[in-house]
């Protein structure tokens, strides 16, 4: 049995390669652990949601809603009382540990044995809705990481817990059939002091054998309901050397990520390459008749970046809200995924454009209820037939117009057209953008 702290060491050089190699080795490995329930055991997605709301702490009927933080009866009640603070672990140490299995969950999306239900998830070409998936995953996420984080023998958890990161969400091949259940299998891989990475792999039937059609990685952090700090959570026991590893793809991870931060061209200037690659593109705009640098033209077979905008404006009411009365970050991601559709078929001139990735979502701030959210929609690089749209996201004050960002939205798309057209950016805040799709494309 190996315990947390021999696998939190530095990471060994060639991060990329053995990230890669990896996170192959999780791929097979996670999925032959025998964590399964029983088909007869398995929850629906709905009977999670209820059993996360008894989790922190709310009534099953959502006009009884009750949260951790300053609970309410329902929307526009006075506040409940939300506790005692002395209900919080101070120290990690004081938390019984936990293991993979612990968190281990399974729970049904019916769409196959339930018409009703379908409706919600099937969409206008008889295919599956996306956007629906992403609701349920990061209700999911949420539910696994209550199941690991027990503060003791308290039925209602004492803490909240809230998606910090959509790290990488990759589709198969094959699509999603909504004539079919769905199966979600979930787990914590990895587990700090204060945060979490979940892993979801979601299966359909297929030739009377349940196959995987997507990989959701998710991080999760803990708070103090009363304070809004950081709160402890259980550290993990590992129990076999594939958990080790699993576990040290977690670490190789956060160390990615934060490898990635410090590269963000907010904060630091493109690599030489990159701007070998944007004075190329540069070039290829300026009118060969004319030697000057302010005579612009579009190259053949190509859209300007600044044509492919699209927005919307979603006025954020109480229907939409989570457990700690905030709107709903599953919603978030759904309604960014719609524009990002919408913006690729535009683009492509087809409905035919299937997702293929979700990548690097951060939640920068919680939206509150009533925000006037504006999502903007921008293909922002194009590699073959495939597109990378960049959805911001931000919430704007009516009183005096101020705005603060509340997430960038990263989504990949294939169109299966070989001759789609390239996005060409005209200013320097559009390479920029360039260059960030480019990234987040071949990461």
């Amino acid at each position: 049995m190996a315990s947390v702290s021999k696998l939190t060491r530095k990471i060994p050089s060639g991060l990329q390669r053995s990230y890669q190699c990896r996170r192959k080795l999780l791929s097979q490995s996670w999925r032959t652990r025998n964590y399964s329930q029983t088909n007869t055991s398995i929850q629906t997605i709905q009977t999670a949601r209820n059993r996360l709301k008894e989790l922190v702490g709310a009534q099953l009927t959502r006009n009884r809603l009750k949260e951790l933080v300053g609970a309410q009866l329902s929307w526009g009640t006075q506040i409940q009382d939300a506790g005692s603070e002395t209900n919080i672990i101070t120290q990690q140490s004081d938390l019984p540990t936990r293991t993979i299995s612990d968190s281990y969950t399974e729970a049904m999306i019916p769409v196959g044995t339930d018409e009703i239900l379908r409706e919600k998830y099937i969409n206008f070409y008889g295919g599956m809705r996306f956007g629906r998936i992403l609701e349920d995953l990061d209700t999911f996420a949420v539910l696994i990481s209550y199941t690991h984080s027990t503060q003791g023998t308290e039925k209602k958890s004492p803490i909240s817990i809230v998606t910090a990161l959509v790290d990488r969400i990759e589709l198969g091949e094959k699509p999603f059939s909504p004539f079919k259940d769905i199966k979600m299998k979930g787990s914590v891989t990895w587990a700090g002091k204060t945060s979490m990475e979940i892993t979801m792999n979601l299966e359909q039937e297929d030739a009377s054998e349940w196959k995987k059609v997507l990989t959701a990685r998710f991080v999760m952090v803990a708070r103090n309901p009363l304070t809004k700090k950081s709160a402890f959570i259980n550290a993990l026991q590992l129990t076999s050397q594939e958990e080790e590893k699993i576990f040290e793809l977690g670490e190789v991870n956060k160390v990615k990520r934060q490898e990635e931060a410090k590269r963000n061209l907010l904060k630091t200037p493109p690599h030489e390459n990159e701007i070998q690659i944007v004075h190329e593109h540069f070039l290829k705009t300026l009118d060969p008749s004319s030697s000057t640098f302010k005579i612009r033209v579009k190259p053949e077979n190509s859209v300007w970046m600044d044509q492919t905008k699209l927005k919307n404006l979603i006025i954020c009411f109480p229907e939409q809200r989570n457990l700690y009365n905030k709107i709903f970050g599953g919603y978030l991601m759904r309604k960014a995924f719609e524009l990002a559709w919408t913006s690729a078929a535009l683009y492509s001139k087809s409905r035919q454009v299937a997702i293929t990735t979700v990548d690097d979502i951060v939640f920068r701030k919680p939206v509150e209820i009533g925000s006037l959210l504006f999502l903007s929609s921008e293909v922002v690089y194009t590699n073959g037939s495939k597109l990378q749209l960049k959805v911001h996201a931000e919430v704007v004050n009516p009183t005096d117009y101020t705005r603060a960002t509340t997430n960038d939205f990263h989504f990949t798309f294939d169109t299966k057209q070989e001759d789609l057209p390239s996005v060409i950016p005209k200013t320097y805040a559009e390479f920029m953008l360039f260059l960030d799709g480019k990234r987040h494309y071949e990461s």
